[in-house]
């Protein structure tokens, strides 16, 4: 064991050792880490609650694709993600007006709930991308810290607004059909609309869920890899294309329904409470602690 290993192994030890109410948060302990574990690439526990040893990095640009936000350091992914990134953005990149996909959030080097944004994302198998065409795959760190995506809807989420385009719907519908894809999520009325404008195989969109926000961006969220016994892959939606409840979800936007009358008497809701590294899968101990 090097003396690097030794510390660090010395200072988890310490870290849960500690009573309770002293624990640091696992969304500091993780996002301290900038690179990956030197483990085999595997997802342990959920989207929400896990961790991810080995992770890749996306490299900041590639022929069909760039990294954005890189301050944040949230371009690392399980290889499976890595792969799926690549292989979408080739086929944006033959779309009209696309040179290939913008690229946000994935994962922290070592998952692990983030430090700001998402409770997902904490696996490795979660990916943001972008609404905007990306045009453009020369842009410098800078730019990419500043420039924003689009967003696509209109009334609320009720419609797509006239950013919407063909090449929208195809690559969505590349990315539903691609086998590793688990769900999508985008705002209810981009679904709705795919719903009404799909003339061939309508399957894929039962992979298409409507979601509150996902207008600048869509979430692909993929399967736990084959043999990724540590990974806990979320419920499959339900059977059926889902258009009848996507245009449920545009209807409570357009008309919403009475809020529920609240019980004066009802205790008020407890804060949700921030995971410490006891909360996580036990591997996720030694995800951080190794070099």
């Amino acid at each position: 064991m090097t003396p690097k290993t030794m510390l660090a192994t010395l200072a988890l030890f310490l870290v849960l050792a500690l009573p309770a109410t002293a624990d640091p948060l696992a969304k500091q302990l993780f996002g301290a880490k900038r690179d990956g574990s030197s483990h085999r690439a595997e997802p342990f526990g959920s989207y929400a609650k896990g961790c991810l040893a080995g992770g890749v990095q996306l490299p900041e640009t590639g022929p069909t694709w760039q990294a954005m936000r890189l301050s944040r350091n949230r371009n690392w992914g399980h290889p499976e993600a890595i792969d799926f990134v690549q292989d979408l953005s080739r086929f944006a990149a033959r779309q009209r007006g696309w040179s290939g996909l913008y690229i946000g959030d994935i994962s922290q080097p070592r998952g692990g709930p983030m430090l700001s944004g998402h409770r997902s994302h904490q696996i490795g198998l979660d990916i943001d991308i972008w609404m905007r065409p990306a045009n453009n795959l020369r842009l410098s760190r800078s730019h990419r810290e500043n420039i924003s995506s689009i967003s696509l809807r209109r009334a609320e989420g009720a419609y797509v607004n006239d950013n919407w385009t063909p090449q929208h719907h195809a690559i969505l519908r590349e990315a539903a059909r691609d086998r590793r894809t688990a769900r999508i999520f985008v705002f209810p009325g981009a679904k709705v609309w795919m719903c009404n404008n799909e003339t061939g195989n309508r399957a894929y969109l039962r992979k298409i869920r409507p979601w509150w926000g996902h207008h600048y961006h869509f979430h692909v969220r993929l399967k736990c890899p084959r043999g990724a016994r540590g990974c806990e892959d979320q419920a499959a939606p339900p059977r059926g294309d889902g258009c009848a409840e996507a245009q449920e979800w545009v209807n409570n936007i357009l008309n919403p329904p009475p809020p529920k009358p609240r019980d004066p008497n009802a205790p008020a809701p407890k804060p949700r409470r921030e995971y410490v590294l006891a909360d996580l899968p036990r591997q996720c101990a030694s995800v951080l602690q190794s070099d």
